[in-house]
């Protein structure tokens, strides 16, 4: 939604565009059909600046406290719970990055650091005793069948006499969208250890896209009729995967979280990539595109331009992520 500095490559003729735009649509799915099978095995890292680099170490290091849980796990539960925010407040009156309600706080929270201080509005405390508690939670329903992560998962929703009464997890319409939801969040920040199945909807995103070429910037767009179908940047790719039936965040840093993250020379037509002034923080994102092959995105760059193809090997380029229209379901409606 923010300016970047961009530029179009002014030799290439309307025709030639839309031919080359053609081919890569093709290509999305000659390519689906040769990349089959999901992420493989492997130690869980985390996904370049998923986590903002003041929590990262935290996250990797008390996200293997047991092995119900991981880094990636640990951190789609903060990122659900405050959106990595160390001063979030619900008005049910949770508190802090891992929103602890008072009385859990006074049962489970840790002093992580040290300091003789167990403060919930402290992550070095808070994201300790998130891991804790989880880990906690896991010892309790150990015995259970299924799932080791799914059931403290569970636990953690519906409580742990829930899971043993049902051998699992309990057959709650909440419960078993929450379980979904984390698994499938975690995937975006885990650091996949093979290449990323490609996007299901990602031809017909870039269609919509492409359509919308030449379309003058315009800052809060969201293409409606009373804008004069203008878009910004996240507006834009908002409304392509919308036009596929899978509905995105508002805004650029959301979108990020919306599906795995896909390695620079592993890029396909279809993923968003992503432009940040700090390359350590995904929270920080400031404009987002839609790749397209070859080094080039369509994007709604800034003020006064128009929507068209910019290159993404510029300094701020942060990272790109392969939507999926079960990781667009997990995001929570505000972070």
């Amino acid at each position: 939604m923010t300016v970047r500095k961009a530029w179009i490559v002014a030799t290439a003729s309307v025709g030639a565009v839309m031919g080359f735009v053609m081919v890569l649509v093709v290509g999305v799915y000659l390519v689906a059909g040769n990349l089959a099978g999901g992420i493989g095995g492997g130690s869980v890292g985390l996904a370049k600046g998923a986590v903002p680099a003041a929590y990262r170490s935290l996250v990797q290091k008390w996200g293997n406290l047991c092995p119900a849980i991981n880094p990636a796990l640990l951190a789609a539960q903060l990122y659900q719970e405050s959106g990595f925010n160390p001063k979030a407040q619900s008005p049910a009156q949770a508190q802090g990055i891992a929103q602890f309600i008072p009385g859990t706080w006074a049962t489970h929270g840790v002093d992580g650091d040290g300091d003789g201080v167990r403060d919930v509005w402290n992550p070095n405390d808070a994201i300790p005793s998130a891991a804790s508690y989880d880990c906690e939670l896991a010892s309790y329903v150990k015995k259970a069948p299924g799932n080791p992560t799914e059931n403290m998962l569970a636990a953690y929703n519906a409580g742990a006499y829930a899971v043993i009464k049902y051998g699992g997890v309990p057959p709650y319409a909440e419960t078993r969208n929450y379980v979904k939801t984390i698994t499938t969040l975690a995937k975006s920040f885990a650091a996949p250890v093979t290449r990323v199945d490609p996007s299901k909807q990602a031809a017909g995103a870039i269609t919509y896209a492409q359509k919308k070429l030449g379309t003058p910037y315009l800052w809060g767009g969201n293409g409606t009729a009373d804008q004069g179908g203008r878009f910004d940047c996240s507006g834009l790719t908002k409304a392509s995967y919308e036009s596929v039936g899978v509905t995105l965040p508002r805004v650029a840093n959301d979108q990020y979280n919306a599906g795995p993250h896909p390695k620079r020379d592993e890029l396909l037509p279809g993923d968003l990539v992503f432009f940040s002034d700090d390359l350590t923080d995904s929270r920080a994102i400031r404009h987002v595109g839609i790749y397209v092959g070859g080094g080039y995105m369509i994007d709604a760059p800034r003020s006064g331009a128009v929507i068209r193809f910019d290159p993404i090997d510029t300094p701020d380029y942060f990272g790109a992520t392969r939507v999926t229209e079960d990781g667009a379901k997990a995001l929570p409606t505000s972070v």
